[in-house]
């Protein structure tokens, strides 16, 4: 995937604000989401951010003049099937890409055409982009794994494998859901400290995870694995993802499988999937110290140590019912960066499929919680807080260990660099609500 003409960061669109310094979502972007005009009951399609509109592709293919190789490009596009346009591969995301920047751009003869299929992104509601048929939820983030581990082993925080195995666990993807859902406080069993028997009640220990969500467009079949030389071919792109934690519960029950009920009452992910053709310009080599141990031959490959990494930066933002009622915006309370993966994109799917594990287009891999190295970089509350031990300091002498009833978590995800447009991610909103009723 080089660096092209879409790339270029001298390129400006013809539609409104999409040129504006800092906009999210310029003509180097493009990123996709499954959407309508709000209010209504038309049928979901697939629409391209740019600036602050949306191009509807559903009224896009039939209203405007395009190539005649693109036009079955658009087909499951503006039917609303993203799976259907990921089965094309990626020579067909590649072209879709390149026209859509063509069609965008300055200058283009389609412009009036394609004027009238713009939405502002206010006027639209979302859907999932596609049906999730699986979650996985790794754990490569090594500054997370390092502090967690420390909190639960100070003797030795990384388990002897974590260095060898990209460690994940299969989630639970029914209870994924879009940006500014609203999550219930769930319920379980919960030990605490010493006591001689467990209850059964409402999470008093609720956290967020800053993760990002990679959404596999390629399948591969039952019993054949994809070589770490191919299994860039199966990554679509990336969205935030907030993988809600309850801490408690999940103490109790993780041993000896894992996590649980502590996890999958809900995941977060924002409605917006930016290609990995637009992530382009923001690659970066993968580098394992030398005091580290390598990655085994079936995770190494000489692609994937030139330019396996991705320089995304992420942050996470609180607001609490006191802040929202005096005005007050979401504050910053961690930042972080993708290139402190311990394992890269590529090496998750290499290993998920090594066994003969199918992937399934539409597939969902989270990463695991990115945090860095420093005291803010904590990418959930358990590391900020120290297990609870050291109260997070909040505007209007607020504090917290872990999120209470109607706080606002908002993760957002960005990339800019040297010779490069500055794209984003967008963000995903998750409020909390109480428990349920009679728990």
């Amino acid at each position: 995937m080089p660096i092209d003409a879409t790339h270029d960061p001298a390129l400006k669109s013809w539609v409104p604000g999409a040129n504006d310094a800092g906009c999210d979502f310029p003509i180097q972007n493009l990123p996709y989401a499954r959407l309508r005009p709000r209010g209504g009951d038309e049928p979901w399609r697939i629409g391209v951010a740019i600036g602050a509109q949306v191009l509807d592709l559903a009224a896009a293919a039939g209203q405007v003049p395009w190539p005649d190789d693109v036009e079955p490009l658009l087909q499951p596009l503006a039917v609303g099937d993203l799976a259907g346009f990921m089965a094309l591969g990626r020579p067909a995301w590649k072209a879709m890409r390149a026209a859509l920047s063509a069609a965008l751009a300055e200058g283009s003869e389609q412009a009036p055409f394609l004027e009238p299929c713009l939405l502002p992104r206010s006027a639209v509601e979302y859907a999932l982009p596609c049906r999730i048929g699986d979650y996985t939820d790794f754990y490569a983030g090594i500054h997370h794994a390092r502090t967690v581990g420390s909190l639960l082993r100070p003797d030795a925080p990384l388990l002897p494998n974590y260095r060898w195995v990209p460690i994940g666990y299969h989630g639970r993807a029914s209870s994924v859901v879009l940006d500014g859902s609203g999550i219930r406080r769930p319920c379980g069993q919960s030990r605490a400290g010493d006591a001689a028997e467990p209850t059964f009640g409402p999470s008093r220990r609720l956290d967020h995870e800053l993760e990002l969500g990679l959404w596999i467009g390629a399948a591969n079949e039952l019993g054949r694995p994809v070589p770490i030389e191919h299994a860039e071919d199966a990554l679509f792109g990336v969205t935030p993802l907030n993988d809600w934690s309850a801490r408690d519960i999940q103490t109790w029950e993780y041993q000896p499988l894992g996590p649980f009920l502590s996890k999958s009452f809900a995941t977060s992910i924002s409605p917006w999937i930016v290609t990995m053709e637009a992530l382009e310009p923001f690659r970066r080599p993968f580098v394992r110290a030398a005091d580290e141990p390598q990655p085994l031959p079936y995770l190494d490959s000489e692609s994937n140590r030139a330019r396996g990494s991705i320089d995304i930066r992420l942050e996470v933002r609180l607001q609490t019912p006191r802040m929202r009622a005096a005005g007050i915006a979401p504050v910053r309370i961690s930042h972080s960066s993708a290139l402190d993966m311990y394992w890269t994109p590529a090496q998750l799917v290499a290993h998920h499929t090594s066994n003969g594990c199918n992937l399934q287009r539409g597939d969902l891999l989270g990463t695991g919680t990115l945090s860095g190295p420093g005291r803010d970089q904590g990418g959930c509350l358990l590391e900020l807080t120290r297990g609870g031990r050291e109260p997070l300091a909040l505007p209007g002498g607020e504090t917290r260990t872990f999120l209470e009833d109607d706080d606002l978590v908002v993760l957002s995800a960005w990339c800019e660099g040297p010779g490069a447009a500055r794209i984003a991610l967008g963000s995903v909103e998750g409020r909390v609500l109480p428990a349920h009723a009679g728990r």
